[in-house]
């Protein structure tokens, strides 16, 4: 529970040193409530928006976080494990890169009269090459639409906005020569605007040039340890964009992406960033 300089907040309501609030009981086990949407966490990369004519998913799946064995294969770390999920009520899907598509994730989340928006270099036949399962995103019975950095458009009444997402060739996540997880145009970031908020997922990237000046009401960053921004990283980024609320995700599912969430929270808040957890 956030506190105060009186002690206890109340759930769901910032205090006067805008540390941390809670969620409350929802699909996913907790529901946080943000500017009239209710947002849930349910692992890895998946974010629930549920706005009032629209709900979206960003990169649904993998890691037992949907079909209810996360805390069997992972379980003991600060992270939702909610059980076996097939509500089939997602508007929008929203897919960032190879290591987020889950076809099975999608099938899962996806109404039967959604749009899911898939970054271009989103490659299924690598994928598979890689050792997974996937269907292509163009075989799922769907309006599937590939999407590029700077692309901008409109489904079921949001917005969405294309980021570019990748490691910097000369950042923290780089080897001696360079090379890097992901670099630029593997994957992609969203803002997806529901109601006129707007939200940013920045998928796995640093933090780079074209975050600047992004107008974000939900920031919902990575602060894994390894392959993407960290946590420091992204209580700089909450600092620079100043959101109305941060809300991490993309940490904890596995031993490489820990993080200490708590420490992360602490930290946005003394910078007078509004910040919550999700993590059962």
């Amino acid at each position: 529970m956030g506190t105060g300089p009186d002690g206890p907040a109340e759930p769901g309501r910032l205090t006067d040193t805008h540390t941390i609030m809670l969620a409350t009981e929802g699909v996913s086990g907790m529901t946080v409530r943000h500017d009239g949407l209710e947002l849930d966490w349910f692992g890895y990369a998946t974010l629930r928006i549920e706005g009032k004519d629209a709900v979206v998913y960003t990169d649904p799946g993998r890691y037992g976080t949907l079909d209810g064995t996360w805390a069997e294969q992972y379980g003991g770390a600060d992270h939702p494990s909610p059980d076996a999920y097939d509500a089939q009520d997602g508007d929008v899907v929203l897919v960032t890169h190879d290591h987020h598509y889950d076809s099975d994730g999608v099938r899962r989340v996806a109404s039967d009269d959604a749009t899911v928006l898939v970054y271009e270099a989103v490659d299924a036949e690598r994928i598979n090459d890689g050792g997974r399962d996937v269907e292509s995103p163009e075989d799922l019975p769907y309006d599937v639409q590939r999407v590029a950095y700077g692309d901008d458009l409109t489904v079921a009444g949001v917005d969405v906005s294309v980021v570019a997402a990748y490691n910097r060739e000369d950042g923290p996540r780089a080897d001696e020569d360079g090379n890097v997880t992901h670099p630029y145009e593997f994957g992609c970031g969203f803002v997806a605007t529901v109601d006129g908020t707007p939200c940013f997922w920045p998928g796995d990237s640093d933090v780079v040039d074209e975050h600047e000046g992004l107008d974000v009401s939900l920031l919902a960053p990575s602060i894994a340890q390894s392959f993407t921004m960290d946590r420091h990283d992204a209580a700089g980024l909450a600092a620079d964009l100043d959101p109305d609320l941060v809300l991490p995700i993309h940490y904890n599912t596995f031993p490489d992406l820990e993080s200490d969430s708590g420490a992360f929270a602490a930290d946005v808040a003394k910078r007078s960033v509004p910040v919550v957890l999700d993590e059962n």
